[in-house]
């Protein structure tokens, strides 16, 4: 589905923190009160003394921290959220372990225990061999006709192997009351185009000669003689796709990828392929009259370079992505071949992690709401929700009257802005209704069936939107995912049950600390919604220009610098931000921050917020939101994010916002000269 998932943020309870408390000590009898001294939440062990917060707040507050703190062998990055993560994977596992032993715990339990159990048998896996995929393999070599190739394009987006092409279904993005198919670019076994045409680039040129190196040995492990040979062309074949493909900042222009195309004429977007072939066995004919072409060029160009490239090429490709999308489900041989490229070679990772974790993690994939069911029961208090929800309606008032006081926006435009924000839903926590997995058939000793067959189950389950109502209930993420994420369709902000706890929320803490770092996140999720993709969308979800020309060249001016203050920051030498590509989380940083600053003050009701360990509630909000960002990150793997990820690196999410924050500069007094000193006509402000 499209969606604009935010890949590591927080959540929150921020504003409702106050209110929670007043209403705490007025129902509460006065000789059972207890008075606590207030606690600042800030990780003082961890600050560097040495490092002024006026030149390098990240640093200074993370600098004992990053000095001392080794990544796990097991990792590629570390930091706050990747430790709550590894912190839930023990619930999770005991979770689904009981579910294995639970005779009485019915179907999806004993759906839950036979995945798990058949991923953690490495005897029978070590027995089995490649036999798993014989039948897969089979259909690729009975490949003797081009004319072939949409039958199995079709098969393998139906079992989650990659293909030149990928498909899926979302909402109509003009439309968004129906849900419609979208074909889209895919087909890569790199992370991005970059990495097979960035030629002058020593450290991808390198990763790309040890990915030819990685696709010979596993094809030799699966018998090709020819293992060196057959590798480069289908190396060669991908960089043809690579040189079609549009760009990730390309790829952020909802306008432009918007193409809706009648079936009928999809051979005028890509002639010479079969696409009522595909879509028949897609299960798509008949279903839809449209289509959304993502990439017409690309499509257009993929079909000529299907035409132009031998058969044995193409079926090595296939046999290739089948391979490596599964190689992590069968016998040691393939499960350490492909981590010596994918974790280590690309990613930095030295160790791979415990099988038990592993083992989580598919069986996650594959059932994870009902994991997530028997997750919120043990691990997610009702009180916790509560005071969430009434945390994200004090932010969404504040945007409401903040909204009202930009000096940038015309007020027909703030009129639209408005109307846009009233539409706002969120969820918090968990689904209304949970998935249901009786479709799914799963056995304790074939791993890989599980996995096919659980693909296909998603596949299905997204094929049968087509012609039915929005399903408003719909969750993007499980609610044991350390995320959040804004959906711009939908036009709603979603805050799964694990990230509402320590370290992103301390219910212990002063409220400064937590409206600087959860109330920096509702606001982040909220502002996705205003920001240069979000805002392309109303409040029904469809892409609607709302705004005048003064506004468009307003954010277009405002943006602009955004871009230039991001693209100077460089986390590696030779290495900066793409402020294009992150532009959108940038936005949303700064405004969140913005937002949560202005909540925080309104939560004091004009009284002086307490100093604690030192530190004014100014000084704790804006070092709050600092240490939420606290993150080390592996040569490898800062590379694929940058290359990647519509995410700026961490310590610049913690310093890039501040600069540009009034309240930060009268916090600590960063006057000229200051490292984190932008002149003010050099600060974006947006909210």
């Amino acid at each position: 589905m499209k969606r604009h998932l935010v890949s590591a943020l927080m959540l929150s309870l921020i504003a409702g923190l106050a209110g929670a408390a007043d209403t705490a000590k007025s129902t509460a009898p006065a000789s059972a009160k207890e008075v606590k001294k207030p606690v600042s939440g800030i990780a003082t062990e961890y600050i560097d003394p040495s490092v002024r917060v006026q030149d390098n707040l990240f640093t200074h507050m993370n600098g004992k921290w990053l000095a001392t703190t080794e990544i796990p062998a097991d990792k590629s990055s570390w930091g706050s959220f990747a430790k709550l993560n590894d912190d839930i994977q023990p619930q999770l596992r005991a979770i689904i372990e009981g579910a294995a032993s639970n005779k009485a715990g019915g179907p999806e339990a004993q759906r839950i225990g036979d995945f798990y159990a058949s991923f953690m048998d490495e005897a029978r896996l070590e027995q089995l061999g490649l036999t798993p995929l014989n039948a897969e393999l089979a259909k690729i070599a009975a490949l003797n006709d081009k004319k072939q190739l949409p039958q199995l394009i079709s098969h393998f987006n139906q079992i989650g192997v990659t293909a030149p092409y990928g498909y899926g279904i979302h909402q109509d993005n003009k439309d968004s009351t129906k849900y419609v198919a979208d074909i889209s670019q895919d087909g890569l076994g790199l992370p991005d185009r970059d990495y097979y045409l960035k030629a002058d680039d020593k450290k991808l040129a390198d990763i790309l000669a040890k990915y030819e190196l990685h696709v010979a040995k596993i094809l030799t492990l699966a018998g090709d003689a020819h293992g060196a040979e057959t590798a480069h062309a289908i190396v060669a074949f991908e960089t043809e796709l690579a040189k079609l493909q549009w760009t990730k900042v390309e790829l952020r222009d909802p306008i432009k990828a918007y193409n809706k195309v009648d079936i009928a004429k999809l051979n005028d977007v890509a002639p010479g392929y079969d696409w009522n072939a595909y879509l028949t066995d897609a299960g798509v004919a008949g279903k839809v009259s449209y289509v959304i072409v993502s990439q017409p060029s690309y499509l257009k160009g993929m079909t000529a370079l299907l035409d132009s490239t031998p058969l044995d090429t193409l079926k090595a490709y296939f046999q290739w992505q089948l391979l490596r999308t599964n190689a992590a489900y069968l016998n040691k041989a393939f499960v350490d071949e492909n981590f010596a490229f994918y974790g280590t070679v690309l990613s930095g990772v030295t160790e791979q992690r415990p099988r038990w974790k592993r083992g989580v993690s598919v069986t996650q994939n594959a059932l994870g709401e009902a994991i997530g069911k028997l997750y919120v029961a043990e691990y997610f208090p009702a009180d916790r929700k509560a005071r969430m929800e009434e945390m994200v309606k004090n932010l969404l008032a504040t945007y409401k009257t903040s909204i009202d006081k930009l000096d940038w926006m015309t007020p027909a435009t703030k009129k639209q802005a408005q109307a846009k924000l009233a539409k706002f839903t969120y969820k918090i926590g968990y689904p209304n209704k949970w998935r249901d997995y009786s479709a799914l058939t799963t056995s304790k000793d074939d791993l890989v069936g599980n996995v096919l067959r659980s693909r296909q189950f998603d596949y299905n389950k997204e094929l049968n939107k087509l012609g039915k109502p929005i399903d408003r209930d719909e969750w993007g993420m499980t609610p044991q995912t350390v995320n959040a994420y804004y959906n711009p369709e939908m036009n709603e902000i979603v805050f799964p049950a694990a990230i509402l706890q320590a370290p992103f929320f301390n219910f212990d803490a002063d409220d400064a600390v937590n409206y600087g770092a959860v109330g920096g996140v509702i606001g982040h999720e909220i502002s996705h919604g205003f920001d240069d993709q979000g805002a392309q969308y109303d409040g029904d979800g469809n892409l609607r220009d709302w705004w005048t020309a003064a506004d468009h060249k307003a954010f277009a001016a405002k943006t602009k610098m955004l871009v230039e203050q991001y693209n100077e920051f460089s986390p590696l030498p030779g290495y900066h931000v793409n402020g294009e590509l992150t532009l959108g989380e940038n936005i949303a940083d700064n405004s969140g921050v913005a937002i949560a600053y202005k909540a925080y003050k309104l939560s004091l009701h004009g009284k002086k917020a307490p100093v604690i360990d030192g530190l004014t509630g100014d000084q704790r909000f804006y070092m709050g939101f600092a240490q939420v960002w606290r993150l080390k990150m592996r040569e490898a793997a800062q590379i694929q994010q940058i290359k990647t990820d519509p995410h700026s690196p961490g310590q610049f999410r913690a310093n890039g916002p501040m600069r540009n924050q009034p309240g930060f500069y009268d916090a600590f007094g960063v006057k000229p000269g200051d490292k984190m000193y932008l002149a003010p006509k050099d600060r974006v402000i947006m909210w």
